[in-house]
């Protein structure tokens, strides 16, 4: 809505490039943009200038400048927040972490840390990473750890949990991915048996398995599981553990390729 119309008459006193010299009635000079004269005056002519007050512009302005503040208010007041961990798997030796993604508002992220029972780890953890695995850990032993997320904002330690390895008998951590075989026959067989041994396996190799079960020490999941230090076992492997009734070292049972690197034995 338009209101208070004001109207002032001036004489045009002098034009210059750019800029015009007004003088009112009331001889007040003032200098005005001569880009937005009428067309066709000069010095002697009159024109009026109008002056309106636009009510409906100034309270869109003032909305959008409120909006804005209430939008960096949002995006900069909040603090980051504590992450919360849980335990995703476990074994006899080892254990994954898992945390939802961080959100950290405005906060700039510094650093993950992992503590097991009190000591840092001294693992290196990538800003969008949501897992760690801790590795080397003893047999049917009791840990507890916990995460500080290192960020502009301060230090977020988040809840700590208690994990236990398994003991030797127990198989339920074992979770493998079936690389390439003779025959496909050889494969279902196998998944029976990981089934009798409450053990678990899928479809595609991430590093969360804890071996890779293949005859042919060759595909993409074998050159994966080679960069990854997963070991490469050969079915044996599997029977044993049902056979002895409790987890076997997968040395026993590599699949080796001659020209690839073998895996680490940490499993």
């Amino acid at each position: 809505m338009l209101q208070e119309v004001t109207s002032v008459q001036f004489t045009i006193g002098k034009v210059d490039a750019g800029m015009a010299m007004l003088l009112s009635p009331h001889h007040h000079l003032i200098e005005f943009p001569s880009q937005i004269l009428p067309d066709g005056v000069t010095t002697g002519s009159i024109i009026n200038i109008t002056i309106e007050r636009n009510h409906e512009e100034e309270r869109r302005q003032a909305e959008d400048f409120l909006s804005l503040q209430e939008e960096i208010h949002l995006s900069f007041s909040q603090p980051p927040k504590v992450p919360e961990i849980s335990l995703k798997s476990v074994t006899q030796t080892s254990a994954i972490i898992h945390w939802d993604a961080l959100v950290l508002h405005a906060a700039d992220l510094r650093g993950i840390d992992v503590y097991r029972n009190g000591q840092r780890l001294n693992l290196t953890v990538a800003p969008t990473a949501t897992s760690v695995k801790l590795s080397g850990l003893d047999v049917s032993h009791e840990y507890e750890v916990w995460t500080d997320v290192r960020t502009s904002a301060g230090v977020l330690q988040s809840n700590k949990i208690r994990i236990k390895t398994h003991a030797m008998e127990n198989l339920t951590g074992i979770n493998v991915s079936f690389g390439s075989f003779a025959t496909t026959q050889e494969v279902d067989p196998l998944m029976d048996l990981v089934a009798r041994i409450g053990a678990n396996f899928t479809d595609e190799l991430t590093t969360d398995n804890t071996h890779l079960v293949c005859t042919v020490a060759k595909g993409p999941k074998y050159e994966k599981a080679v960069e990854w230090n997963i070991p490469i076992v050969s079915p044996e492997f599997l029977k044993a553990c049902q056979a002895q009734g409790k987890i076997q070292p997968a040395t026993a049972f590599y699949v080796s390729n001659p020209t690839s690197a073998k895996p680490s034995t940490d499993k």
